[in-house]
């Protein structure tokens, strides 16, 4: 799992430098979009937003479709929880992996395996015998092949920039995530509407060969893998220097207690939706799509934010926003103001999470960047699959309203403790310092 740019400009932002037709000369890329000028990252962006266009659309339907099915909002956490818990035993893996392999070739063989997933849900769901349990079945099978190719994935997109476009690179990506967040969602409320969620499963199945596609075309410098020597160093040494940086430290921590409260939000979305404001699919596809519309500002944020320092306080002031917005939320006596504070929400999560993420990959060096994927991936994913059985067990229980109290409450208090403990020592002692 805005206005895009044009296919034209997509093909042009590769070329190190293009020149008026009157020869004049060269104009460098620079600023938040200098990332743009490589070719290997601007192949591997194109299909990493058509393939997640496809993986939005499935977001869309199969909570829904699990809802519709069971009529139980804790099967909708279940469903998300087979996704995520397999990060717990393999991540760490896939980030050792992520270091001592060539990562394109990791990354389309758990890539292409992951991609019979959609296509056996269509198979099911046309020979009418498409069952809630099977569905998460084959949710744990994408976690699996997530956890072992997503710090393959979050290694390889500094790898194809220049050291001092990293930053650039990894806002953009954020960027082009909460584009398809927006585009996915929007196309699937009319795609289910008019075929069911069957034709969401198929377009999610095909957007595959995009991804896989730009993956085989791009080439990478030998250094973006780690050499032999260095990637055998052992995972303690991340665990190390990650407990030694008070800026990782306090980077991963933000993430991992965003996972585990804030994203219950768009994970229960759908009971939201269908039973507290009594819409249909439509409806929240559409909100989805708010959800990545607040999600692209909030990466335009990071773009704009350079200095390490900056994005740390700016992370720290999201994730506060995140609770804050979640608690609104609770107590939103309208689907309209849903949406708006939805909206705000996508803003302040992708803020949270994007620029932890750049302090990490520009904190450590290539032969290191694995490992600190596979933490970053950790935090963010694993946490997410407790709380959404946790939040699940809640909702059965008390209802949603309740459920988000908790968890909004919970944000708050997390996030101040983590940014107080996670102070340098001389600088005050402010919540977002």
């Amino acid at each position: 799992m805005g206005v895009p740019p044009s296919k034209w400009v997509i093909l042009r932002a590769p070329m190190e430098l293009h020149r008026s037709r009157h020869g004049a000369a060269p104009v460098r890329w620079s600023g938040p979009f200098g990332a743009l000028r490589s070719r290997n990252f601007a192949t591997l962006w194109f299909g990493n937003l058509l393939s997640n266009i496809g993986s939005w659309m499935q977001q869309v339907a199969e909570p829904w479709l699990v809802l519709h099915l069971s009529n139980s909002p804790f099967l909708v956490g279940v469903d998300a929880f087979a996704e995520g818990a397999p990060v717990w035993i393999l991540i760490l893996l896939g980030g050792l992996i992520a270091d001592r392999r060539d990562r394109r070739a990791v990354i389309g063989l758990f890539q292409g395996l992951q991609a019979a997933c959609p296509v056996l849900l269509v198979i099911l769901l046309w020979l009418n015998r498409l069952q809630v349990w099977e569905i998460i079945a084959l949710s744990a099978v994408v976690g699996i092949t997530d956890a072992l190719s997503m710090p393959a994935i979050q290694a390889l997109v500094p790898s194809t920039v220049p050291e001092e476009r990293i930053s650039s690179a990894v806002a953009l990506n954020s960027a082009q995530f909460n584009l398809s967040r927006v585009l996915g969602p929007l196309a699937a409320g009319s795609v289910m509407a008019a075929f069911g969620p069957i034709a969401c499963f198929g377009v999610n199945a095909f957007s595959y060969v995009p991804f896989l596609g730009a993956i085989a075309l791009i080439s990478l410098p030998a250094v973006a893998v780690a050499p032999s020597g260095e990637g055998r160093r052992s995972l303690g040494e991340a665990l190390k220097l990650v407990r030694a940086t008070p800026a990782l430290r306090t980077a991963l921590l933000t993430v991992a207690f965003n996972g585990l409260l804030g994203s219950s939000l768009v994970i229960f979305a759908p009971v939201l939706v269908r039973d507290v404001y009594h819409r249909e699919s439509a409806a929240f596809g559409g909100s989805l799509s708010v959800f990545g519309l607040g999600g692209l500002l909030g990466a335009g944020l990071v773009l704009f934010v350079t200095e390490t320092r900056a994005r740390q306080r700016l992370s720290a002031i999201a994730a506060l926003a995140v609770g804050a917005l979640m608690l609104g939320i609770a107590f939103s006596p309208s689907f309209g103001v849903f949406v708006a504070l939805f909206c705000m929400v996508g803003t302040a999560t992708v803020a949270t999470n994007a620029a932890s993420n750049s302090v990490l990959q520009s904190t450590v060096g290539s032969e290191l960047r694995g490992r600190i994927g596979s933490l970053y991936a950790l935090a963010l994913r694993g946490m997410v699959a407790i709380g959404s059985i946790l939040t699940g067990l809640v909702i059965d229980h008390a209802g949603v309203r309740v459920g988000l109290i908790i968890n909004g409450i919970g944000a708050l208090v997390a996030q101040g403790v983590v940014s107080w403990i996670g102070r340098e020592p001389g600088r005050p002692k402010s919540p977002v310092s």
